[in-house]
């Protein structure tokens, strides 16, 4: 059973999702599910932070179903909030998949990442959010702020885990993945995808494929 974490401003009803949930299904059963306040999803999303709550609640759904092994597969902010879910619930999940996260949290680096910062603390960032991106995003600054996925990788040990970033993402550079890569130390496997850029849009199905399998293989 895969359980799919999407990306900021994504939803479970993006083409982009729908193609992710389409592959991984040729593995096993696939649950999808929109965050706090993405698409018709209630609520206000807070960018990565309780948004572990709303993942844990889809991992308890797809146990329900009486599934005994449970992969998490998730992309950008999705990424983090997998490694963080497995950091924070340990033993919930048998394998975790982070692909494009970042590796800690305020980073302005890239361009695209100011746009995104300027989308979350601006009222009118927010704005755009709403109507323009199907995303209600919530006012308040973090408090406390939350652990961090370099923070959190080491304690998924031992659940197996995979990170996988291209070496063309425009929101995260390769420095992010290092990070969480020796943060993992033995128990994480690293995948630097040569000219792929970010998240969901930017993963084939040749990637996905190999997503698959890596998943089937250590969940068992």
């Amino acid at each position: 059973m895969f359980v799919i974490a999407h990306g900021f401003t994504g939803d479970v009803d993006r083409p982009h999702v729908r193609r992710v949930a389409d592959a991984l299904a040729r593995y096993g059963a696939v649950v999808t599910f929109s965050f706090r306040g993405h698409g018709a999803s209630g609520g206000r999303s807070t960018v990565g932070d309780r948004e572990v709550l709303d993942l844990a609640a889809a991992v308890r759904w797809a146990r329900g179903f009486g599934h005994a092994r449970v992969v998490t597969v998730g992309f950008s902010m999705g990424g983090s909030v997998v490694l963080r879910h497995a950091a924070l619930h340990p033993g919930t999940v048998d394998a975790v998949v982070s692909v494009s996260a970042p590796a800690r949290w305020y980073y302005r680096g890239t361009a695209p990442m100011r746009r995104l910062h300027w989308l979350v603390t601006r009222p009118e960032g927010r704005l755009v959010g709403r109507y323009g991106l199907r995303t209600r995003i919530h006012h308040r600054d973090w408090n406390p702020v939350p652990l961090s996925p370099v923070q959190a990788v080491p304690r998924i040990a031992p659940t197996p885990l995979l990170i996988v970033h291209g070496d063309r993402d425009g929101y995260f550079p390769l420095d992010h993945p290092r990070m969480l890569a020796e943060a993992a130390g033995d128990h994480g496997e690293l995948w630097l995808e040569p000219g792929m850029g970010h998240a969901e849009n930017a993963a084939d199905d040749g990637l996905l494929s190999r997503i698959g399998d890596w998943a089937v293989a250590r969940a068992g």
